[in-house]
């Protein structure tokens, strides 16, 4: 009997999915629950099980194409003697993954020719030095042919991204310990097998608000750094997932009447604080997120989004950040309920999410059950600007640098302060302006006379 794979729906807003790589090859055995493809959704790469035990007997959709969602991409027998009757009924849907296997094949050959001519001349260059003792030698040999033998009898199984980072830093992925399902090498392993740090995305995270004092001495001799490019001059481009899915969020967005309304908030306080606890790990992120999640537990009309029934109130405040991918689009790891969790926890978190964004691993829910969003450009040291609200939420909050700024106190007399301008995207179904601005009344409250209240 056999039974159809499917492409999967990986996320509620996800009509198609590309294959990035199949894990199983025709006529590989397949036990329920292991993973046989990586389908790269709207927003991530994601592994697709086995529903039953068998064994794959044909791939009807090649690495590297599209497919639409519930589209057969593939077919597994239940017995190894179904594999060439259902190879023969599906041979002219199997031709041009057969075409591109076997091109892949002689490629994989021409590399293992290579590797071993390389491998070849350094041994012949080490071999005086090898036979001055004979039993190292030997058992060097031994341990040669065992590594050899590994490598052509196992199939390496790694991420793409996996693939990327060890084809950029020169890492022989053979050599690297895989951490993932049944040993699936993680892009997290190859940072490692370098010696490098496991870091966040630069571009989706700062831990504080950019800061310019003086901008006369900011002028240097130093060129500024280019700015980030997906292509070459006289190039198109094509969208990857990830950018087709944000633009069709983005212009799904144009429907929604929507206002705008923005408030300065001091900073002086919350910085102050953050100096304190950010050598226990706690991040910008972190703060932001628990203040405006606990100003939302007193404006839930501003957590609340649109429906054909009506208006839909959550009944959990998640805030769900924007963070800006490497290779283009942009994902929102979303912080589950961060009121119920303390300041120190909520940073683990959200490092992790941001870590795992980076190497595309996050599951659906991690970025899809935001009720909140937050977009974050402080780390440039942007003055104002305004966010697009996504779309099946109320509002999202744009957070521009702390900058110090000379303000007239309620006194008259003159100060500098350190001054964030925040700027709120409203659905106005929803949310009213004097809702809009009695949150951001209380938002800036909150962070100018009691941050340390954010620790738990």
């Amino acid at each position: 009997m056999s039974h159809e794979i499917f492409m999967p729906a990986l996320s509620s807003t996800m009509t198609e999915g590309k294959i990035v790589e199949w894990l199983k090859n025709p006529g590989d055995k397949v036990e329920r629950g292991e993973s046989v493809l990586v389908v790269e959704s709207d927003k991530a790469d994601m592994d697709v099980e086995s529903f039953q035990d068998g064994y794959l007997a044909a791939v009807l959709m090649p690495a590297g194409s599209t497919a639409p969602v519930g589209e057969t991409i593939g077919i597994i027998v239940e017995n190894e003697d179904e594999i060439n009757k259902v190879q023969i009924e599906n041979k002219s849907k199997m031709h041009n993954d057969t075409n591109l296997d076997k091109t892949q094949i002689i490629e994989e050959k021409k590399e293992q020719i290579t590797e071993q001519q390389i491998s070849a001349k350094v041994i012949e260059k080490k071999e005086p030095i090898i036979q001055q003792n004979p039993s190292i030698k030997k058992s060097d040999n031994v341990s040669k042919k065992e590594i050899k033998k590994v490598n052509q009898s196992s199939r390496i199984v790694a991420t793409p991204k996996a693939k990327k980072l060890a084809s950029q830093m020169g890492i022989d992925l053979s050599e690297v310990h895989g951490t993932g399902p049944h040993g699936r090498i993680q892009g997290d392993d190859i940072l490692k097998a370098k010696g490098e740090p496991i870091s966040i995305p630069w571009i989706g995270e700062g831990n504080s608000a950019a800061v310019i004092t003086n901008p006369n001495s900011v002028v240097g001799s130093k060129e500024p750094e280019a700015g980030n490019s997906f292509g070459k001059p006289g190039e198109i481009i094509q969208f990857n997932t990830l950018q087709k899915a944000v633009n069709k969020n983005m212009e799904a967005s144009l429907s929604v009447p929507c206002f705008r309304v923005g408030y300065s908030i001091r900073t002086d306080k919350l910085d102050s604080f953050y100096k304190k606890v950010k050598q226990n790990g706690v991040t910008m992120t972190a703060l932001l997120v628990k203040a405006v999640a606990k100003t939302l537990r007193k404006h839930p009309q501003v957590n609340a989004h649109y429906s054909e029934q009506g208006i839909a109130y959550p009944e959990k405040i998640n805030i769900a950040v924007a963070v800006a991918m490497e290779d283009g689009g942009l994902i929102t790891p979303v912080l589950k309920d961060p009121c119920k969790t303390d300041l120190f926890e909520l940073s683990r978190e959200w490092k992790d999410l941001v870590k795992r964004s980076r190497l595309k691993e996050l599951d659906p829910e991690e970025y899809s059950s935001g009720t909140f969003t937050i977009s974050n450009l402080g780390m440039f040291g942007v003055d104002r600007f305004d966010a697009i609200l996504p779309p099946g939420t109320g509002a999202i909050l744009a957070i521009a640098s702390s900058k110090s700024t000379v303000i007239a106190d309620d006194n008259g007399s003159i100060s500098v302060k350190k001054i964030m301008q925040v700027n709120l995207t409203a659905d106005h179904r929803v949310i009213y302006g004097a809702d809009g601005a009695s949150f951001l009344k209380d938002l800036a409250y909150l962070i100018q006379n009691s941050p340390e209240s954010l620790i738990s």
